[in-house]
């Protein structure tokens, strides 16, 4: 990181179902690179609250309950939205893909450079949340 740069502090917490939190968390781990920060086991087979991170961003998972909090996609039949992970670096976008793309996720779009400055790239999980991976970085101003 630049060290003239700050470091924005995260503010929005993604959150997102799935129908088996465990594989989903496993695959995470396996094929993107993220690590657990946190796991609470729920009822039964399913995980009640989870913290993963990567590049210093935290998302967090849970299995799907009958509750007004969201489905799978998979229940659905199709995403809703997706999840975008900033990287500092294009190196560290392209290692991801490459992490990926080795581990046999669907890849949704390919890895490029956009026209308003990002590389990046972007796959599906086996649930079917689409998860973004580049180094376009928003500023809310």
């Amino acid at each position: 990181m630049n060290t003239t740069q700050s470091r924005t502090v995260q503010m929005i917490y993604p959150c997102v179902r799935y129908d088996n939190a465990k594989a989903a968390i496993a695959w995470l781990k396996s094929a993107l690179g993220f690590e657990e920060q946190e796991v609470c086991a729920g009822e039964g087979d399913t995980i009640a609250h989870a913290e993963l991170k990567l590049a210093g961003n935290l998302i967090m998972l849970g299995s799907v309950k009958d509750d007004p909090y969201g489905k799978s996609p998979q229940s659905l039949g199709g995403a809703t939205g997706g999840i975008y992970i900033a990287f500092e670096t294009p190196a560290q976008v392209d290692a991801c893909y490459a992490r990926a793309k080795a581990a046999g996720a669907e890849i949704v779009r390919e890895l490029s450079d956009t026209d308003y400055g990002s590389h990046d790239f972007g796959v599906r999980d086996p649930e079917g949340h689409v998860w973004s991976f580049g180094t376009y970085r928003p500023q809310a101003t």
